[in-house]
């Protein structure tokens, strides 16, 4: 069974008016009154039933018992404290749990982690890229990231960027008799649709940007489907297609040439990218840490 312990106030008031052998100077410490002081002291000594202060006229004196237990109280304490100052540093530290659809994990947060890691090097990052929306208190996630409208009752929101989609495809499907040219040059070429199979008002489709583009006579229903974003964007990067993707989440593969984007048209649907966290772990060191640098990452590279 657990034991019976006093009151915390009682043994702080306690510790502290031993240590300055002073009612008042504790109470000036603690915050309270010396009436308060001595009556928790008071308390104490009739819950252990023994005296531990002898009271002079403008001082007191500890008694054999109040000496005994000192040492112990004073140990409580710091092991108290050590163990608070654990818990703050683990929250400056440690492992932040990130929930992601795959697509955006694989293409644009990935590539940049070894930047968060330089950055911040005693601070863990675990992915755990789903589709499904979780809720993140109840799952222990720390850091969300979301496609939608940003109201997310509950939870803290910062806009990441927003979603524009453009064709992008492999860079040979640039050349040749029939390259991509021009938009009116995706006749000659297979769609590669993901996510959705039927129009909508909000997720931006090749519906939506041959509409834009003022091209006729190409068949945006026709093409392979896939259930998520990434497998899209690699057909197109074998070659396989053209596919819509935002050029922010694409960066990297058209950096490195394995994407082309043939068009400067994007549209959107009125969608952004959001970072969500819990309110009441919002202000964490370790989260702060990763949204601050998320919200960089997502902000335009200054041209030379």
């Amino acid at each position: 069974m657990a034991r019976r312990l006093p009151s915390l106030s009682a043994l702080r008031a306690f510790e502290a008016a031993a240590r300055h052998l002073s009612f008042a100077k504790a109470a000036d410490e603690l915050h309270v009154t010396p009436a308060a002081i001595s009556h928790r002291i008071k308390a104490l000594e009739a819950e252990l039933g023994v005296r531990l202060f002898r009271r002079l006229n403008r001082a007191v004196l500890l008694t054999e018992a109040a000496q005994r237990c000192l040492p112990g109280i004073r140990d409580g304490f710091e092991r108290l404290a050590q163990a608070m100052e654990s818990v703050r540093a683990g929250q400056r530290r440690g492992m932040v749990t990130v929930s992601v659809a795959p697509s955006l994990a694989a293409k644009w947060l990935v590539p940049r982690l070894d930047r968060f890691r330089a950055r911040h090097p005693d601070i863990e990052v675990r992915i755990d890229a789903s589709s499904q929306i979780v809720d993140l208190e109840a799952e222990g996630i720390d850091v969300g990231i979301r496609y939608g409208t940003g109201r997310y009752p509950g939870l803290k929101v910062d806009r990441l960027f927003a979603e524009e989609v453009t064709p992008v495809c492999a860079p040979a499907l640039l050349k040749g008799p029939r390259g991509l040219r021009k938009p009116e040059d995706l006749r000659w070429h297979t769609l590669l649709h993901a996510g959705w199979s039927t129009p909508s008002e909000v997720i931006p489709d090749w519906r939506m940007w041959l509409l834009a583009a003022h091209v006729e006579g190409v068949d945006w229903t026709k093409g392979p489907s896939y259930g998520d974003y990434y497998l899209a964007f690699q057909a197109a990067i074998e070659g396989q297609g053209v596919a819509l993707a935002s050029p922010i989440v694409v960066a990297t593969d058209l950096a490195a040439g394995r994407l082309a984007q043939p068009f400067e048209l994007a549209v959107s649907g009125g969608f952004a990218y959001y970072v969500v966290t819990p309110r009441a772990s919002a202000d964490a060191p370790k989260v702060a840490a990763f949204r601050d640098w998320l919200m960089a990452e997502s902000k335009p590279v200054p041209e030379n």
